[in-house]
């Protein structure tokens, strides 16, 4: 809970938190042996030389305030020179130079500058009993020489295995994304190509996937043939039953025909419940084309339907399965007009989403009520006015079965303009 906040800077991907565990504790560990070598090398070594360095400066200034001359200068290597120091200088980024010039002002007596001009010279200035004068030596002698090498090895290293680890995290990572993809599609009732690979936890999880794929094929399946083979079997004695009602008088006649009427809508509904979105294949189709021809059939049988605002129209194709989506629309529209007098059907077409929305002027369905009427074979007496007409309840729960087969759901809303049920097929991209 206390690191609650990190979360909103951290990545969301598996890839950026993958990259993040790998790399933080390289980078961590190059910063803890960057200030242990920045200790080492830029204080202790560097400290040492020159303390030993101050030694050998006493000698020859002790010797030149005595004679005049110094004759251990030349063989030292130390240049010695009258006159004064006219400017100090140090690079930015020598950081050695700061300790060397605290250890030089701390051992020897009389210094009043010293000149870092570059990496290869020194030069301090000393206050005498002759006079100021000027010591230049080689500046490799009060620090460590080229201490930026381990720096340069160990951040070129640290890159370099970096991106191998990376290459190998992106292979490792690659069967789960193939997962995920597969997962999804089948989500949208599409069937990708799927082989388990990579390690044996992602194997594992391959193979879960795909007997639970197999699974609810199967299971889908012999419902549909469940259904479809009782439905196929009542159509026998129904045909029966109308050829014995055709030898009947009018009047006796025409209430059973009704009724063997009615029976036969009921078996149509549940074999369209049966097949629900499973039949045809899924293909790149344009959702304004289809909803169009959708409603032109509509009107051609007498429906009071028109068809509203399309939205995003020309923006792209959309992956559908047409026998499924055309008989959830067909359903809805249906409905529409059973318990209203009109019925509107809109498109709109994002980078993102399709939407196809229904909406009627009917009574509507009560909040509280919408979830129970999306369930197979629920009737709503009072929310939509079965004396307008009948149902066994499954037009609401083929739109539904349609949406979540292609990946997307049915919300059911009051409409705005029309005051009655707006129901959306929303389906992702």
């Amino acid at each position: 809970m206390f690191f609650g906040w990190l979360k909103h800077y951290m990545p969301r991907s598996l890839y950026g938190r993958a990259a993040l565990i790998l790399i933080v504790p390289i980078v961590g560990l190059q910063l803890i042996v960057s200030i242990i070598f920045i200790q080492r090398h830029f204080d202790d070594v560097t400290t040492q030389m020159t303390r030993s360095m101050a030694i050998e400066l006493r000698l020859v200034l002790a010797q030149y305030e005595t004679a005049g001359v110094s004759e251990l200068a030349a063989p030292l290597k130390i240049e010695l020179a009258a006159g004064e120091i006219i400017e100090e200088r140090r690079r930015w980024y020598d950081f050695s130079g700061l300790i060397v010039r605290r250890e030089l002002f701390g051992m020897l007596d009389g210094v009043q500058a010293i000149d870092l001009p570059d990496g290869r010279v020194l030069r301090v200035e000393v206050d005498t009993e002759r006079g100021p004068v000027v010591l230049s030596f080689d500046r490799l002698r009060v620090s460590a020489s080229n201490p930026h090498q381990l720096l340069v090895y160990m951040i070129g290293f640290g890159v370099l295995m970096t991106m191998i680890a990376y290459i190998y995290l992106r292979n490792q990572l690659r069967p789960i994304k193939r997962l995920a993809r597969a997962a999804a599609a089948f989500g949208r009732g599409q069937v990708n190509d799927f082989r388990p690979s990579g390690a044996i936890e992602v194997r594992a999880a391959g193979h879960a996937f795909l007997d639970m794929r197999n699974r609810i094929e199967r299971q889908i399946e012999q419902r549909t043939l469940m259904l479809s083979g009782v439905s196929h079997d009542l159509r026998t004695p129904l045909t029966r039953m109308k050829l014995g009602l055709s030898l009947l008088e009018d009047e006796d006649r025409e209430p059973l025909e009704r009724d063997v009427t009615e029976m036969q809508r009921l078996l149509d509904e549940f074999l369209s419940f049966a097949k629900g979105a499973s039949e045809g294949e899924a293909e790149a189709c344009d959702p304004f084309e289809l909803v169009r021809a959708i409603v032109e059939d509509c009107e051609r049988v007498g429906q009071n339907v028109t068809l509203g605002a399309l939205e995003g129209e020309g923006s792209g194709l959309v992956t559908l399965r047409r026998i499924g989506v055309r008989r959830a629309v067909e359903n809805l529209v249906g409905n529409a007009v059973r318990y209203g007098n009109k019925a509107i059907v809109s498109v709109a077409l994002t980078e993102r989403a399709l939407r196809i929305r229904v909406e009627d002027d009917g009574p509507g369905i009560a909040v509280d009520d919408r979830e129970e009427a999306l369930k197979p074979f629920a009737r709503l007496d009072a929310a939509r006015n079965q004396n307008k007409g009948s149902g066994v309840g499954l037009g609401l729960s083929i739109a539904m079965d349609v949406a979540r087969a292609h990946g997307g759901i049915l919300r059911l809303s009051e409409s705005t303009d029309l005051g009655g049920l707006r129901a959306d097929i929303v389906i992702g991209r």
